[in-house]
């Protein structure tokens, strides 16, 4: 066995095997994948190979489109049949709030070129007259998916990567990771077969590589131990079962019909599909426990667990109702095996944290349908230093150190739990909440306040009636204008005419300081940058040339900064952020970095009244001049006295209104709290959500993370030049001008039904054809109509042009609008006192 190589995969399932071809295809020699077992043996073996298309993820539609495009290719490569049965796939709905879930995925799919159709109950049942209809709205259909034999398509991937030189390697597994500064040492064992156990042998040996690819699957749990870091991938029990010969299926079929597709009733939380003139039942259940919360013991291999078929009795009974002729059919098999998940049900992919050139795919609770999808943008984040998607939302730093087993056991268990559960966009999932509260969480929950989840911290989305009984959120959910609509729609108002206060405590919050912080950060961002009590915008790029990190920086002193960034991407950025600091260190000098997130409260303070507000608490010795233009101005930072409270107010509003940021430290925040709603009383001050907020950032075009900014676009197509000093050098500057301008971020109004926004993850269309896509969207109190933002070709970017956009299954009218369509001049965030 090779003792040095390039790229070290482990694990040899689907994903794992994958990945090993994709880096081969990409170029990469000296690749060697390791298995501690035989292919297959993990959770590959007993999947049900299925490869649905459907995912409200715009990044993991485009996993799922490569996967089930390349397994078409993969016979004429290596001459093993993959096992490809393209029947389709219809995905039925009850409801017509199912069939509005369908129509936004729709949308979403147009983007990436998924072929699908729309489907009518009779339409349904005259081509499968085996299926009870009556009570049905509808379905999708993609004709182009199907299910796929698991063991087949992985011994294919196998083949092909040996085929382009890799190694692969059974009965070894990893004992020990140790990184050498430049590559690592991983110590193996070689395993023996004793009593139907895998038990270590004597015989072990030192790869060194320099990259890893950790593809484990239900071990996830021993590798995270080995390598000292939180990996939330924990297995939950998945059944199906599989049905003796159904004669009427059987006669149905001899008469030369073909095979019915991969059928899926949302509502009733299964998916079947045809076995062997039989039928395969997939429930996801209430009540599926987490296993292997600790790591999968020794003795359990290719195995399964005992079937609990009443927790799955509403299921089973359902496809009965759905397939009548099933009734008579007996049980022939049964499977109940682990699926690895994660606490959102995405894959974690991409670079572990904390560590270099260590590379996580781990958490496939789809992992047939994603593994081709994976290796090949995986591979491409490793070779190339990006991947040709934004991969941020699968990203394993989405996930802090803050994660425990407990947490992520419990949300696995509700995402399995949630997988047919109706996805509305507004979803809060309850699992593990409250976790991580800012000390007025309390004070807000009794005005009113309705949590969302942002990287474990409570936070409004909005505030709903005081007395709301505890089902409100959820009953107020909707793929259209929800039960919460009305009330983001009065604190949109109260913040323009008034003022509103924002809890933004989850900002991610970072200090850099040493004499090597200034030289760094002016590498490290696009922007000037800015004098101390200043601050400014700027944006650090990826290896592409696009968006990594938005922040806000304030210079506290020479070399002394304090960086704002988004508050769900706190380990992302602090990752990206300390590896940067260590990589330049010794060029540009020492410097110290401190995640200061949980050590400050944020609150925005904004609208026309917000200086009334705040000269009521400043002690200062000349209180009427201290918040003025000329001791204050727009873009700079102070440290101000608010009553007790030590302020670092920053004088920015992400809603385009007259306001500050107040970052306080966190332990006086209630009394911060109570001090700022007391004085906003005679004011009109009202508390805001994140919903309301998104609405009046779209009015102003302020671009956000995770959005409109990302992986796709470079801060010149996102229309930031003014943020982007070309006269300087920078990390990513090269790339970023190779790009040009492919695309380009607008403003659009849009004059959509009278019971719906947009989402941000709708299709735009000119002539009938898709020319870009939305990536936000919501209600605009000062148009009086929906508001959206995203990208179109640059020739489609000029305001007043006139395009089309798919809402509800329809298209609707979209116009762009000149940039900052509220207040474009920006008068009233610079107003003087």
């Amino acid at each position: 066995m090779r003792s040095q190589v390039k790229a070290l995969v482990v694990g040899g399932g689907a994903v794992g095997t994958s990945i090993a071809y994709h880096l081969a295809r990409a170029g990469w020699d000296e690749v060697m994948l390791l298995e501690r077992d035989e292919l297959t043996s993990g959770s590959t073996w007993h999947a049900a190979g299925l490869l649905p298309y459907f995912n409200m993820s715009y990044a993991t539609s485009w996993i799922h489109d490569h996967s089930i495009k390349l397994y078409k290719t993969l016979e004429a490569e290596t001459g093993l049949n993959a096992g490809f049965a393209v029947v389709g796939n219809l995905r039925m709905a009850q409801s017509d709030a199912r069939m509005d879930e369908f129509r936004l995925y729709a949308a979403t799919a147009e983007t990436v070129g998924v072929p699908f159709e729309w489907m009518t109950p009779s339409q349904i049942r005259e081509r499968w007259p085996l299926l009870r209809t009556e009570d049905l709205e509808g379905a999708i259909f993609h004709p182009t998916d199907g299910y796929i034999n698991p063991a087949d398509v992985t011994m294919a991937l196998a083949k092909g990567a040996r085929q382009r030189g890799v190694t692969i390697e059974r009965r070894w597994q990893v004992d020990g990771y140790e990184w050498a500064g430049d590559h690592w040492r991983v110590t193996v064992t070689k395993m023996a077969e004793k009593g139907g156990n895998l038990v270590p042998s004597g015989e072990r040996q030192v790869i060194e590589a320099e990259h890893v690819v950790t593809a484990t699957g239900n071990h996830a749990q021993r590798t995270a131990r080995l390598l000292g870091i939180k990996i939330p991938a924990i297995p939950v029990e998945h059944q199906f079962i599989v049905t003796e010969p159904d004669p009427a299926l059987r006669a149905w079929r001899a008469e030369g019909n073909p095979e019915h597709p991969v059928l899926r009733d949302a509502d009733a939380k299964w998916y079947v599909r045809e076995e062997r003139g039989g039928w395969i039942l997939g429930p996801y259940e209430r009540g599926a426990p987490a296993r292997f919360e600790h790591g999968v013991p020794d003795s359990f291999r290719a195995d399964l667990f005992p079937l609990d078929l009443e927790r799955i009795e509403e299921e089973y009974m359902s496809m009965i109702h759905r397939i009548p002729s099933s009734e008579e059919v007996g049980l022939k098999d049964d499977f109940n095996g682990p699926i690895c998940y994660t606490p959102d049900g995405n894959p974690l992919l991409g670079p572990a944290p904390g560590l270099r050139n260590m590379w996580l795919a781990e958490g496939f609770s789809f992992g047939i349908t994603a593994a081709g999808g994976a290796g090949h943008y995986l591979a491409q984040l490793m070779v190339e230093g990006e991947a040709a998607i934004d991969m941020a939302s699968l990203d394993p730093r989405r996930y802090g150190p803050w994660i425990t087993t407990e947490y992520a056991a419990r949300k696995n268990e509700e995402a399995y739990e949630h997988v047919y559960i109706l996805h509305h966009p507004d979803e809060e999932r309850p699992a593990c909440r409250p976790l991580k509260t800012a000390p007025c969480y309390e004070r807000m929950r009794a005005l009113g306040a309705q949590f969302g989840q942002v990287n474990g911290w409570e936070r409004p989305n909005y505030f709903g009636p005081v007395d709301a009984p505890e089902a409100f959120d959820h009953d107020a959910r909707s793929f259209r204008r929800g039960g919460w609509w009305k009330h983001a729609k009065a604190e949109a108002e109260a913040l323009r005419q008034a003022a509103g206060l924002i809890d933004a405590s989850a900002f991610a919050k970072h200090l850099l300081e040493g004499p090597g912080a200034a030289v760094f950060l002016d590498w490290f961002t696009t922007n000037k940058l800015p004098k101390v009590g200043r601050i400014n915008l700027t944006y650090a790029l990826g290896p592409a040339g696009t968006v990594r990190t938005e922040y806000t920086i304030v210079r506290l002193a020479e070399e002394k900064f304090y960086l704002v960034s988004a508050g769900a991407w706190q380990a992302y950025d602090s990752d990206f952020l300390a590896k940067a600091v260590a990589d330049k260190q010794a060029e540009f000098g020492a410097m110290h970095l401190t995640d200061v997130t949980a050590q400050f409260g944020v609150f925005a303070l904004a609208g026309p009244r917000s200086r009334d507000i705040l000269s009521s608490l400043i002690r200062d010795a000349d209180p009427a001049t201290a918040l003025s233009n000329k001791r204050f101005p727009w873009l700079s930072a102070r440290q101000i006295e608010l009553g007790m409270v030590p302020v670092n107010a920053i004088r920015v509003a992400y809603t385009g209104e007259l306001g500050w940021e107040l970052h306080h430290p966190m332990e006086m925040q209630n009394h911060l709290f109570d001090r700022l709603m007391e004085a906003g009383a005679p004011h009109g001050l009202k508390p805001v959500g994140a919903r309301a907020q998104n609405w009046l950032r779209q009015e102003k075009s302020y671009r956000a993370f995770g959005t409109e900014l990302g992986r796709d676009a470079s801060p010149l197509e996102a229309g930031l030049d003014r943020f982007v000093d070309q006269g300087k050098a920078f990390h990513g500057k090269a790339a970023m001008l190779a790009l040009g301008i492919r695309t380009r971020c607008v403003t659009l109004r849009i004059d959509g039904p009278q019971d719906a926004d947009p989402w941000g993850r709708e299709a735009l269309l000119s002539g009938g054809r898709v020319v870009g896509r939305l990536t936000s969207g919501g209600y605009s109190v000062a148009l009086g109509a929906s508001i959206a933002m995203g990208y179109v070709a640059p020739e489609l970017a000029a305001p007043g042009t006139e395009l089309r956009v798919r809402m509800l299954g329809e298209t609707w009218p979209a116009r762009v609008l000149q940039d900052s369509p509220y207040d474009p001049e920006n008068a009233r965030i610079r107003i003087d006192a």
